[in-house]
Order: C-alpha cells, then sequence, then structure tokens
C-alpha cells in the first residue's frame, strides 16, 4: 500500500501532522469454519492491508475519508452517534469497543485506504479494526491494551455494529502476523504457535474467481447455529470436543443438515494439527492432501462453495497442483493454492484460460507473501 497517497489524502482534507499506521490481511492456508467452533485455525498475515493516516482533532468526533470510495463520514462518539455509511461502521464499532475497556477515546481526523482485494477472502475488514484498534491504543492509551484484546476489539466490532457474528481467527491474525510465519491458533484456550513457512520449491497463491454469490439469507450465521444445535446434542461446550464417533451416535437424532455440517468441522479439527505435523517434516504433499480434502469438505458436507470454485480446485487437480481449496467464509472469493515452481506458469496461464472460457472472465492471480501484523509506520 502507498503510504504517500494516504498521507496526501490526509492532507488534503485535513490539517496538522498525522501519525500512520498499519495492517494487513489474511489467508488461512486451512482450518476453514472452526474457530467460532473452539478448534485450530493456522492463518499468516499477507504484504496487503489497510494504511491509516490519524491526528487527534481536540473534538468530540471523528471526520474520516475514505481514499477507496472517495467518501467522507464524521460521527460521535456515544452509541447513539453510529454513522450510516457501511465502512464508517468499522472505526465507529472500534472507537466503542476500546471506551468499553477503559480507554478515554477522543475525537480524530483520519484518511484511509486499502490494497486488500475486496471479495477475495483475505478480511479487509479485520485489517481496517486492527487498524484504527491499534491506532487509538497508541494515541489515547499508551499502548497498555494488550494485543489479544485488540483482536478481540475487532471481533467485537463485528458482532455488535456491523452484525457478522465472526471468530476471532482474521483480526488475531492481522494482530499478531509475523513475516515468514503462519500461526496455529486454539480458538478455545487462545494459545498460539509460530510455524516457520518458507516452503522451498513451492508457491503459494490465490486465485481469485471475482464472483461473489448474492445470499438471500446469512448462510455463516445458519452454518453456526447448526454447529451449535449439535455441540447441544452432544452435551459439549462447542465441536472442538466431539469425535466423529460421537457424531455416528446421535446421527439419527439431528437433522441431516446438521450432521454434514458437524461432520466437516469435526474433520477439519483434525486436517489442521496433520497439516502442522506435516509442515515440521517438510512434507508438503501430506499438506495439499488435506487442503484438498478440506475444499470437497467445505463443497458437500458444509456446502459453502460454488461452481466456481469447485472448477478451479478440480483445474488445480489436473494441473498437478500439491493443494488447492477455497479460502474464506465461502460463496465465492478465491481458492488457496500450494503450486511446485515448475508448475506455476503452466497452471496460471491454465486457469486463465479455461476459467475464462467457461465464466467469461479470468480470474484474478495473487502471489502470497507473508507479511507483519498491525503496526505504526511512522
Amino acid at each position: 500500500m502507498d503510504v504517500d497517497i494516504v498521507k496526501k489524502a490526509f492532507a488534503d482534507h485535513f490539517e496538522g501532522q498525522c501519525a500512520v499506521y498499519a495492517s494487513p490481511g489474511r489467508i488461512n492456508l486451512i482450518g476453514e469454519h472452526t474457530d467460532y467452533n473452539g478448534g485450530f485455525v493456522f492463518p499468516g498475515a499477507v504484504d496487503c492491508g489497510i494504511v491509516a493516516a490519524i491526528l487527534p482533532n481536540g473534538l468530540d468526533k471523528v471526520r474520516a475519508y475514505s481514499v477507496d470510495m472517495n467518501e467522507s463520514a464524521e460521527f460521535g462518539l456515544k452509541e447513539e452517534d453510529a454513522p450510516q455509511q457501511g465502512w464508517a461502521k468499522y472505526i465507529f464499532g472500534v472507537c466503542r469497543e476500546m471506551a468499553k475497556l477503559g480507554v478515554e477515546v477522543k475525537g480524530f481526523d483520519c484518511a484511509f485506504a486499502g490494497d486488500v482485494p475486496l471479495g477475495a477472502g483475505m478480511s479487509s475488514s479485520a485489517a481496517l479494526e486492527s487498524t484504527f484498534a491499534y491506532a487509538i491504543n497508541d494515541l489515547f492509551a499508551g499502548n497498555k491494551i494488550d494485543k489479544f484484546a485488540l483482536a478481540k476489539v475487532g471481533q467485537m466490532t463485528e458482532h455488535h455494529y456491523v452484525g457478522v457474528n465472526c471468530g476471532i481467527m482474521d483480526q488475531f491474525a492481522s494482530v499478531f502476523g509475523k513475516k515468514g510465519n503462519l500461526m496455529r491458533l486454539d480458538c478455545r484456550s487462545m494459545e498460539f504457535e509460530y510455524f516457520p513457512f518458507d516452503p522451498q520449491g513451492y508457491k503459494l497463491l490465490l486465485v481469485n474467481s471475482v464472483v461473489k454469490h448474492e445470499l438471500v439469507d446469512s448462510p455463516y450465521n445458519k452454518r453456526r447455529e447448526s454447529c451449535e444445535r449439535v455441540a447441544k446434542a452432544l452435551g459439549v461446550e462447542t465441536l472442538r470436543d466431539a469425535e466423529a464417533e460421537d457424531l455416528e451416535r446421535i446421527k439419527d437424532e439431528i437433522s441431516e443438515e446438521d450432521y454434514k455440517r458437524a461432520k466437516y468441522v469435526i474433520g477439519e479439527k483434525q486436517r489442521v494439527l496433520d497439516v502442522c505435523d506435516a509442515l515440521i517434516k517438510g512434507d508438503y504433499e501430506t499438506v495439499g492432501a488435506r487442503m484438498y480434502q478440506t475444499h470437497w469438505g467445505m463443497s458437500k458436507d458444509y456446502e459453502v462453495s460454488c461452481e466456481e470454485l469447485d472448477f478451479l480446485a478440480e483445474l488445480a487437480e489436473k494441473c498437478g497442483v500439491t493443494g488447492a481449496r477455497i479460502m474464506g467464509g465461502g460463496f465465492g472469493g478465491c481458492t488457496i493454492n500450494l503450486v511446485k515452481e515448475e508448475l506455476y506458469d503452466d497452471f496460471v496461464s491454465a486457469a486463465k484460460r479455461e476459467f475464462a472460457a467457461k465464466y467469461g472472465h479470468e480470474p484474478k492471480i495473487y502471489d502470497v507473501v507473508i507479511s507483519d501484523g498491525a503496526r505504526r509506520l511512522e
């Protein structure tokens, strides 16, 4: 992200010497839809994100300018002051959640922009939340709020001000990211471990279908409710505490849909652990095999894939790609692919050619560079 663009936008709309903050988007190698089930996830921060120029303004309101939307918003800091613009609700929510932690949040001016590909499942919203949580902590709280609390601020912003009942993974990855490392997060205990990720001879890339299917209901929340019903039927707090045989035992007592959702989540818990073990051994073939298993579990059991993403996963397998799967919440967006370097060019050209022939437009290709988390730039 070009810091100069953001600083110029700030200078065009406001006065004074701003501070500049940044937070990244994220990829998740494996462990999808497990975070709100108390399981494991395996994300890493990427080298694209949100950059914000911020300066306290001595007022009791926030004046914000979105470079990408070419739009301004102004709002107070009390609960009843919520702005109308969707993007501004994220900043407002972070201000409110930081205030709930005892931070005396004061008014500020800000301009921000991002280069996280929208709709690609890379969590531009978490990058936005983390940038402002980190900045408010730095500017108004003397950095007394710890990083886990900052990640939680982003999650609670989604819950209370955006209406998405998400888990903690996206915000965690955005805050805790470390260059050259993926992170295994236990979403129940909040313990995490860095795993060096430097796959010699392989590349990690995203293939963005540039498709986002409009959905009439909230499939994310509905799947969460399915998982909670099965956990209740099993007498456990979350599906983290369930094994495949437990699920089979109550199969006749739950709906087929709830059974399929739980089957995917319980299987995914083990796949993350398998990938961690495989990475320690440098066994990328096993990593890739688990990625494919995750894709088809998400497609057939969790039913959050779509025709275009299934096509990309099948194409990857046909091209000899080591591993591929849908990444993110689903219903469009990207596949994440682990590709041997010697197959990279052929796979990228085949993906562009064959996808365009079938769907009328080329997918977008993004190389993944694992990067650092939320920080102050200057």
